[in-house]
């Protein structure tokens, strides 16, 4: 559907995106990751025509459009602040789109009403200014304006950032339902590791203008490819050398030379280890607590280590308590020093 081929952007002496190479399907929610400066956003720039690459090729249903202008592409964009025109109604807003395009008044005024049900915008809403609705009444009208013109592909940057938790929660979820609704092939740029990971069908995660991995949500938490990627997407664990030398010296053959990591749900507190699992004394130094987990720092061989165990309301574990903290070593992520730098 869509392929990027050896996409390379300059601004100037400085290299914003090194040989880019990404293949999208069609129908898949395909999510660009990571954090700010790291070359997400002028990807999705790239794709849209907002910028010409120096070097490589955007081809979307075979054809090249890589010097395409943007109007030519179909391709519905969502930016970050909407940029919907806050003094014009909502109706008129979705059917900006249809009326460059010159398709008639009733034309125009079946495709609106048809959108605006499918995004759950009422004929009420649809004659009130923008300026009038809710964060997350605009994120909708934003969508259906760029729906409304049915374009073969859509890109959002960031567009749940201005909302707050309770509402990007609620729209991440309907987000979703809406584009296997529609079954349009969508690029969803982001920062925020759990809206990827909840979104999305395949994530690329970007750091500093290259990508790292390119995989499903669960290859890239579970199978971490760079060490960059281990630690930018969740919370983990870094085993310090001291913490690595007992499990070694109790069975363990895990390379001292390497950086290691552990998730932290991969740990268990106070059971019986089996199958090569080793026991490693520690002591509660404090607790969080969040109702359906509870998060424990556990002072271990030398350093802290974090653990999230199912909160059962029983095995509750206070602070200045002895327990053993549970590792298998097969979970340990092992990436070798050199790498490129790594982000928090």
């Amino acid at each position: 559907m869509i392929h990027l081929n050896g996409i390379v952007v300059k601004f100037g002496d400085f290299t914003a995106l090194h040989d880019i190479n990404v293949h999208v399907k069609e129908g898949e929610f395909f999510t660009f990751l990571g954090p700010s400066g790291c070359g997400k956003t002028t990807t999705l720039r790239t794709i849209t025509g907002f910028i010409e690459p120096a070097e490589g090729t955007v081809v979307v249903k075979d054809r090249d459009i890589t010097h395409v202008p943007i109007e030519n592409r179909n391709i519905g964009i969502v930016f970050q602040s909407y940029a919907l025109f806050p003094t014009m109604t909502v109706y008129d807003n979705i059917a900006f789109g249809l009326k460059i395009k010159k398709l008639n008044k009733a034309e125009i005024d079946t495709k609106v009403r048809d959108i605006a049900r499918k995004v759950d915008l009422s004929d009420e809403q649809l004659v009130k200014a923008v300026s009038e609705l809710s964060g997350g009444q605009q994120q909708r009208v934003a969508i259906a304006r760029a729906l409304v013109t049915e374009p073969a592909i859509i890109c959002m940057d960031e567009p749940l950032s201005n909302l707050d938790a309770k509402l990007r929660v609620q729209l991440r979820n309907e987000l979703k339902k809406m584009q296997k609704d529609f079954g349009i092939t969508t690029i969803y740029v982001t920062h925020d590791q759990e809206e990827a990971l909840t979104l999305s069908d395949r994530i690329a995660v970007f750091n500093r203008g290259y990508i790292e991995q390119i995989g499903t949500p669960n290859e890239v938490y579970n199978f971490s490819k760079t060490e960059f990627v281990c630690n930018f997407i969740g919370d983990i664990n870094r085993l310090g050398d001291e913490f690595v030398a007992y499990i070694n010296e109790n069975g363990a053959q895990v390379d001292p030379s390497m950086h290691n990591y552990i998730r932290l749900e991969r740990l268990h507190v106070n059971v019986t280890p089996e199958n090569g699992q080793i026991a490693v004394p520690g002591i509660v130094e404090t607790r969080e607590y969040y109702g359906l987990y509870i998060k424990y720092y556990i002072r271990a061989a030398g350093q802290e280590i974090k653990v999230i165990e199912k909160n059962d309301g029983i095995r509750i574990y206070e602070e200045g308590q002895n327990v053993t903290v549970i590792i298998d070593p097969r979970d340990i992520m092992a990436y070798p020093a050199g790498g490129r730098e790594v982000q928090a």
